[in-house]
Order: C-alpha cells, then sequence, then structure tokens
C-alpha cells in the first residue's frame, strides 16, 4: 500500500448486507474521503489537478492560489487568477492534494507556511480560496500577504465545441498553447518568464487566413499537436476576419537575429477575398524582423494581410477599418492612423521574448504590453469588494474577503488585494477569498461577499455536497439519479479502490447546465478540453455503468446522438447540439453498444420504436450493425471492412493502424451477432439468419489475420503489415473469445502480459513494435496507454479465461492516478528508475491531454462484467432466468457484486413498430 492511502475499509460480510430497499444506502460503500486523494509531492506531478463542480471545470497552477482554464458554460475565465505573494515572493506549492471538492497546496519555509484550499462551489458560480499562513519563526513577525485578483471572465452562448470559447484581451478564440505557456509564469520565480511567443515551426500565409485548427496543406500530412490543433470546434463557432485584405504584397522577408534569412519572397503577390499564398514553415524567436511592402487596393475593407500559424498566439496583421493592426498571443494592437490607398507603404515587424512591435514607414505605430494590463475588463473597489466588468459580453465578476485587505487596489483585468499580518511564534491566521462570476454585479457580489465571509463553512459545504452525491449514486431510489450503481464487496482492498475510483471518475465528470433536454450528461475529458464535450467511444466504456446509474439520461443523449452527424464527426456538443470533429472509426461499435447496454439494463425495449433523426432507433441499430458493408474493398479482401488510409479516424498517433485492422472488424461480429438475437427475439427469424450468416463470414476473415504470437495484422492495400496494439487484443477478446482457439488463447495472453503490462499500468502499443519510434503519445501509442486501455484489458482477460490476471491489472490502477483520478494519457516514466524496479506512471503533461477521462471508468466496468459476468445485452432479453440483484464469484479475492439494478424485459415491439426503419 503506497505512503498516503489510507485502505477501505467497512467491507461486511454478504450476511450483513441489506436487501436493497429503496431509498436505503447499500452497505459496504467506502466514505467518499477514503477513495481518491492523496498528497503528491509537487515533483512527482507532471499534471496538475483540476477543479469541478457541477456546473464548470478549471485546472489549478504550480502557486498557491491562481487558477486557469475556468469554462463553466456560458461563462469562461482567460488567462489566470493571480498569485499570491508571501512578503514579495511568489512561492511554489511543494505539495497539492486533490479531492473531489478542491485542492489543497502547501509550501513550508523556516519561516513561513502557507496552506491554501481551493475549490469551485457545488452547484455555484463560484471559486473559493481558504488561505492559512503560519509564522514559523522562534519570534513575532509581520507576514506581508499580497494576492493579485484577476478575472479575465467572458460570456458566451457558442462556441462551446471540444476547443471551446476562451476570453483573450483582443477576442473569444481557443489557444491551448498560449494558455498552457502563461500559466508556466505561475511557477517559483517565473513569473517574468516570457510567453509571447510559440514554439515549433508554423506556415507563413499572405491572404485568407485558416480558422483557428489544424493546417494540413495535405490530407495524408500529420496533425502536429506539439505546435498546432485539430479545428474541433464547435458548429456554432464565428471567426473574425474570415477574408484577406485587398492589395498588393511584394519584397517579403523574414530574418533573424544577425540577418539571417528564415523566408524570402520578392515578387509580387496579389491579394483578394478569397486569396490564399502558402510560404515555408519556421520558428518565432525573439529578434526576428518581418518586412514587406504592402499597397492597399480597399483600405476601407477589414480583412487579413499575413498569418504565422493560425491559433490566437499567430502573428497575424490585418486591416480594420483602414487601420493595420498587429495580433499576436490573444493581443492586438493598432495603428492611430489608416493607410492610403494606392500607395506603398514599408511595414516592419520586430519579436522580442516579452513584445511586438509594428513600424509603417519607419515609425513604431502599434507595441503589445502585458496581459493582465486594462484593455478588455475594468474593475473597480465597491465597499470593500473588487468589481470587473467584461467591456466585450455580460460577464460581472466580483472578489469578496473574509477578513478586509490592508490595501485593495484595482488594476486591469483585476486588481490586487495586501495583508500585513501581526503574528507571535506559531500562530496561524485564515483569510477568506470567494470570486464570484454572472451577470448581475449585484448579484455577485452579494454571493462572494457571503462566501467569504464564511469560507469554512463555505468549503464545508462543497465538500458535504460531493459526500451526498457519492451516496446517492449507490442508493436506490435516490434524488440525484435515475438509477443506482451496484456495490463491490471484496476481501481485496486494491480491488475495491479501483471500481470505487472509476464511479467516482463518473461523478466527477457530471455537469448539470450544459445539456440541452435539462437532465445531467457526464462530459468526456478536460480541463482545457470540452467543457461540454461527449464522445461516443469514451462513453462506451463504462456502458453499462451508464445505463445501471442514469439511465433516464442516456435514454436522451442517444436520442440527441442518434439525431445527429454520427457519420462524420467524433462526438457532439451538448451545449450547442451540434458534432464535433472528424468522424471516428469506433462510432458504429461505440453507438450500437450503448443502446444495447440502455436496452438490455432497463428492460426498455418500446426505446427502439423511437424516432431519432430520419428513422427509428432499431433503424439505426441495424445501420449501425452493418456498417462494415459499405467499407468493403477489393484491395483488403472484400469482406473486411477497410476504413482507409487516415489515421486521425482511428488512433490518432499510429501511423500504419489504418485500412482493415481487427480490432474493430471483430467488434462487428458482436454486433451482428447481438442484433440476431435482437432480431428473434423480436420474431424475425429470417433477417437473424442473414446477420448470424454474415457475423460467420466476417470472423474467418478477422481470425485470417492472426500474425502470431499474440499480435494481429493490418490489411492494407498491396499487402499486410503486423502490429502489437492493446485495442486488437481488446476488442477480439471481448468479441471473439469462443472462437479462438485455446493456443491463440494462450498467445494473446502472454503477448499482454509480456509486451503490454509495465507496473501500475500499460503501454497501448508494444515497445518493439516498428512503429513505436514514430508512436510515443502516450494515450494510444509505446509511452503509455490511455486511461481505459487497462480496463479494456482486464475485460479481455477475464473474457480468455484468467479472471486472476484481470485482478492484478485492475488492482494496480490506482498507483498511476497522480494523487486523484486517471487522465487521458498516462505516461510510462524509465527517467530515474533502476532496471530491476516497476516504471512509474503518471497522468501525462506533454502533449495535448485531459487530467481527466470518463474513459478511465472502464476499470469499474472491467469488474461488473469481466470479473462477474454482468453482460445485460439484447441476448438477455429472451432469458428466462430471473435477473440477479447479487453475483457472487467464489474465486478468492473477488466478492460479491449487490445492489444490481437489471430490469425484467417487457414483450417484444409490435410487428410494425418494430418494422419502422
Amino acid at each position: 500500500m503506497p505512503a498516503g492511502r489510507p485502505e477501505l475499509s467497512g467491507v461486511p460480510e454478504l450476511d450483513d448486507v441489506p436487501a436493497g430497499e429503496p431509498g436505503a444506502r447499500e452497505a459496504g460503500v467506502p466514505e467518499l474521503d477514503d477513495v481518491a486523494g492523496a498528497e503528491v509531492p509537487a515533483e512527482e506531478l507532471h499534471h496538475l489537478p483540476s477543479l469541478r463542480n457541477q456546473r464548470g471545470q478549471a485546472h489549478v497552477n504550480h502557486d498557491l492560489t491562481s487558477v486557469s482554464w475556468l469554462a463553466a458554460p456560458p461563462f469562461s475565465g482567460g488567462y489566470h487568477t493571480g498569485v499570491l505573494r508571501v512578503d514579495g515572493v511568489a512561492p511554489g506549492a511543494q505539495r497539492f492534494r486533490w479531492k473531489p471538492w478542491g485542492t489543497r497546496r502547501e509550501h513550508r519555509s523556516p519561516l513561513v507556511s502557507v496552506v491554501t484550499d481551493t475549490s469551485l462551489a457545488y452547484d455555484a458560480d463560484r471559486l473559493l480560496w481558504r488561505i492559512e499562513v503560519t509564522n514559523e519563526r522562534a519570534e513575532p513577525a509581520t507576514v506581508e500577504l499580497t494576492q493579485d485578483l484577476f478575472a479575465p471572465i467572458g460570456y458566451s452562448e457558442t462556441g462551446w465545441g471540444w476547443l471551446h470559447t476562451v476570453p483573450w484581451n483582443a477576442e473569444d478564440q481557443y489557444d491551448y498553447h498560449a494558455l498552457e505557456r502563461i500559466r508556466e509564469t505561475t511557477r517559483a520565480g517565473g513569473e517574468e518568464a516570457a510567453y509571447l511567443l510559440g514554439s515549433g515551426p508554423r506556415r507563413l500565409r499572405l491572404g485568407r487566413p485558416r480558422p483557428p485548427g489544424i493546417q494540413r496543406d495535405e490530407e495524408t500530412a500529420p496533425m502536429l499537436l506539439e505546435f498546432e490543433l485539430p479545428r474541433h470546434v464547435s458548429a456554432d463557432t464565428v471567426y473574425p476576419h474570415t477574408s484577406a485584405v485587398r492589395g498588393t504584397v511584394r519584397e517579403l522577408r523574414c530574418a533573424g537575429p544577425a540577418e539571417r534569412t528564415v523566408l524570402e519572397h520578392v515578387g509580387p503577390v496579389g491579394l483578394a477575398d478569397d486569396v490564399e499564398v502558402t510560404l515555408d514553415a519556421f520558428t518565432l524567436a525573439p529578434g526576428l524582423q518581418v518586412e514587406l511592402e504592402f499597397r492597399p487596393d480597399d483600405p476601407g475593407h477589414d480583412g487579413v494581410l499575413l498569418t504565422h500559424g493560425n491559433h490566437p498566439d499567430s502573428l497575424q496583421l490585418g486591416l480594420a477599418g483602414g487601420r493595420l493592426w498587429l495580433g499576436i498571443c490573444g493581443e492586438r494592437e493598432y495603428a492611430d492612423q489608416p493607410l492610403e490607398a494606392g500607395r506603398w507603404h514599408r511595414l516592419r515587424v520586430l519579436l522580442d521574448a516579452d513584445h511586438a512591435i509594428l513600424h509603417v514607414d519607419g515609425e513604431e505605430v502599434a507595441r503589445t504590453g502585458h496581459w493582465s494590463r486594462a484593455v478588455r475588463w475594468r474593475s473597480s473597489v465597491e465597499d470593500g469588494v473588487l468589481a470587473i466588468a467584461d467591456s466585450r459580453s455580460l460577464a460581472r465578476a466580483a472578489y469578496a474577503f473574509g477578513v478586509p485587505p490592508d490595501e485593495l487596489v484595482p488594476d486591469g483585468a483585476g486588481g490586487r488585494a495586501t495583508w500585513r499580518l501581526a503574528l507571535r511564534p506559531g500562530e496561524s491566521v485564515v483569510l477568506g477569498v470567494a470570486c464570484g462570476y454572472g451577470t448581475d454585479a449585484a448579484q455577485v457580489a452579494v454571493a462572494a461577499r457571503r462566501a467569504a465571509g464564511a469560507i469554512e463553512s463555505a468549503l464545508a459545504g462543497t465538500a458535504d455536497a460531493w459526500r451526498r452525491l457519492w451516496r446517492s449514486a449507490f442508493t436506490p431510489g435516490n434524488d440525484e439519479f435515475s438509477g443506482h450503481l451496484p456495490t463491490l464487496h471484496t476481501p481485496d482492498p486494491e480491488l475495491a479502490r479501483a471500481y470505487y475510483m472509476g464511479a467516482l471518475l463518473v461523478l466527477y465528470l457530471r455537469n448539470v447546465r450544459v445539456g440541452r433536454t435539462g437532465r445531467p450528461v457526464f462530459l468526456t475529458g478536460g480541463p482545457r478540453l470540452g467543457a461540454s464535450t461527449t464522445y461516443y467511444w469514451d462513453h462506451t466504456e463504462w456502458s453499462r455503468m451508464y445505463a445501471m446509474l442514469e439511465p433516464a439520461g442516456l435514454r436522451d443523449w442517444l436520442l440527441q446522438a442518434l439525431s445527429g452527424r454520427y457519420d462524420a464527426s467524433f462526438g457532439f456538443d451538448v451545449w450547442g447540439g451540434g458534432p464535433l470533429g472528424n468522424y471516428y472509426v469506433s462510432n458504429d461499435y461505440s453507438l450500437f453498444r450503448l443502446v444495447e447496454h440502455y436496452v438490455g439494463v432497463t428492460g426498455d425495449v418500446a426505446f427502439l420504436a423511437e424516432p431519432a433523426g430520419d428513422r427509428s432507433v432499431l433503424g439505426h441499430v441495424e445501420r449501425l450493425a452493418y456498417g462494415f458493408a459499405g467499407r468493403r474493398t477489393a484491395a483488403t479482401g472484400g469482406i473486411l471492412a477497410d476504413y482507409g488510409p487516415d489515421a486521425w479516424g482511428v488512433l490518432e498517433c499510429v501511423p500504419n493502424y489504418v485500412h482493415a485492422m481487427a480490432s474493430f472488424n471483430a467488434a462487428y461480429v458482436h454486433m451482428l451477432r447481438s442484433y440476431a438475437a435482437l432480431l428473434r427475439f423480436l420474431g424475425r427469424d429470417g433477417e437473424a439468419a442473414r446477420a448470424e450468416s454474415e457475423a460467420g463470414d466476417l470472423t474467418g476473415a478477422v481470425l485470417d489475420l492472426y500474425a502470431g504470437g499474440g499480435r494481429w495484422q493490418l490489411a492494407r492495400p498491396g499487402g499486410r503489415e503486423t502490429i502489437g496494439h492493446v485495442l486488437d487484443f481488446g476488442l477480439v477478446a471481448a468479441s471473439l473469445p469462443d472462437d479462438l482457439p485455446p493456443d491463440r488463447r494462450a498467445e494473446m495472453v502472454a503477448f499482454v502480459v509480456d509486451s503490454l503490462l509495465a507496473g501500475p499500468w500499460m503501454r497501448a502499443l508494444a515497445a518493439d513494435d516498428p512503429i513505436a519510434p514514430y508512436s510515443d503519445r502516450p494515450d494510444h501509442g509505446a509511452g503509455g496507454a490511455f486511461g481505459a486501455w487497462p480496463g479494456v484489458t482486464a475485460y479481455g482477460l477475464a473474457r480468455l479465461g484468467r479472471p486472476d490476471l484481470a485482478v492484478g491489472v485492475l488492482r494496480r490502477t490506482p498507483r498511476a492516478a497522480s494523487g486523484a483520478l486517471w487522465g487521458q494519457a498516462m505516461e510510462i516514466v524509465t527517467d530515474g528508475v533502476s532496471a530491476d524496479a516497476d516504471p512509474v506512471v503518471r497522468v501525462a503533461g506533454r502533449g495535448v491531454a485531459n487530467r481527466d477521462s470518463i474513459a478511465g471508468a472502464a476499470t469499474t466496468e472491467a469488474v461488473i462484467a469481466g470479473l462477474f459476468g454482468v453482460e445485460p445485452g439484447y441476448t438477455s432479453l429472451s432469458s428466462t432466468v430471473p435477473r440477479p440483484a447479487t453475483v457472487t464469484v467464489p474465486d478468492p479475492g473477488i466478492g460479491v457484486l449487490a445492489n444490481l439494478n437489471l430490469r425484467p424485459a417487457p414483450e417484444p415491439l409490435p410487428a410494425p413498430a418494430a418494422a419502422a426503419r
């Protein structure tokens, strides 16, 4: 048992388990305080803890108080909320401790200790801080605390995609990389660090800009997440400056220090509304100069002249109202005088680490400044409250204080509070600070003042609300959910921890405000990404749990999903309702399984007759089950589904995982067989026989992809290629366990044990795979594994007859959670680890990844379905065996799963409704 993790106690004997009467909490559920949340030294964290409530999310930073990435639709916060200085110095947090209701940060020195608690108030638009300072000297001392108080908060009803709206001084746009650079300035000693210039090469373009998103000049070019992001924005996102300026550019030259030429383009280029000229890529650096001559034809036309990259931190030049503007890193500065039509102007941009300067015809006309200066937001002090107003939206914010500061000064996007505390040796003082946000300034100020004045009770109330939510999740007939989760009774405390951590992860990503139906929804990830986003694939990793816990919400979500463009997206924005991103080949499998588990758990066969878009739910089920039919190609044998050459539809960072793969073709076998069972339940035996025949043909083609040694082949035009990926193991084991001969089962198990499992976690891709050097991303590559893969692997091991190994995989996973819950990408760290020791696993910070990922609930799903065999699907509809409320597994170390709420199925649908398409 790792230090700082208390044992889960109170696991009762089965005789002590009550019958599960409505409204009574199942015995044996651990207290929420004991499930997750260990103190972790800062140096062991690569991805800092998150904050959530029932409305939004945020990230804590490296200092003691600041918060970034606040997103609680329709509100979002830019930059950060401000650091705390102690006697003029901003100390870094030395230790972090996460709990669902907030994060504690500590810094201790021989002179003074500071402990802070930061929380998003439960189901409220408020941030809460408790700051406790202790004099550690042997003599009295006066300690000066200075807290920056920024609230760059905006309000928007649109733009809530995976890359959601974030307010900047210039405008509302999403920029992952720029905001992460600003977060880095909250490190101890890093306040003055430069954040203006992004790293990595980006193309220079003249004329019409591409909207924020990835720049792929060829469809097969890789998406470099290190420097840019895919255009995973909501359908209602509106971009400014979508056309080019009208005029001519010549004598373009980009040069670095010592006049080193980076790019040169001499000849004239004529620009008009839709003209885009793509030039070479280079990296911005201090001392870089961009010079060109420009002759405007229509200076009154708004448009873009030049773009380096396409995020808010990109260098841009444009015209608005005849005036030239310079944009970079969310800032935009305008020249005072308009350009003259028909005349050549000499433009020069000089970049430095912390500012950019624009010259026109030899004179400086614009210069950028620090993000915190007064540009967009206005602050004032009113009755001891610091009020901040956004000049470009309805957003209003206010800071209030339990102990009035000795000084409170408004400044730019916020202000500064200072306390001078005379402390005896060992004496402590607690300060309460609250920041409320909303659209009514007076109401926001009142709520902030009330919370700050009673900070202890405000924080305690938030924690108690989370504890009530936790208890409700396991209580039949509760007031929070339309269902409930089963309870695990096991003598293995680490298996219990894994089970309950997965359940907590689901509750942690619950949101009661962003859904369009009025029911709570469960977000896919965040913070930094996806403040209102649900992925189809991620939800299927906990589909049985979803149907048990929130069947009414899953029903509504499925109708919304099936009515949308699941044939052209990876998910949808539950706030705006529109599709997001690119198509994922997992969509057919994901949505089929979600519908199947909803119907199997609830017995709501009538749901299949519900209209969803252009057909009934049953019509969608048939379409999903036969999704392979239109993807067959002669080049890959004519039987398997061939998904083409673009890896971004499958695993994104595994370049060769394309065309016809074992994984999702095996999933189609399951779908066809399960669909056949549904058809027989509905009395449509002829159609069922056809589906079974198709499943047989596809099974043979999938088994023919076996490469030996537990690995599978990819069928591609011109040949086959072997790969060792967890996705093939997981979906083949889940879908075809009875079709695999014993020797092949054993080889698949050995491959997982020998090539994928690593310490408390695993690799998604075998380290010795030839493609591994080109795929080291810590979610799908060789550098680690996605939050769902251990659960998927454990389920597959159980299906192949090795529940003992499945238990071993699951019980180790809590050790990899970086003191909280599992993230999207869990990286394996080998640096500094001896060869004979287990590797260290942590939530990844490199690349673009979420601190929280609902897919990690696959650990709990694997316990329910893999270890206990609870498989509510279409095959169970025809079963005459009563559905149990309790399942016992006699294997040592597993135990009892109680409090199941599987409901009996009604009679089949009438024939006309069943035949609806």
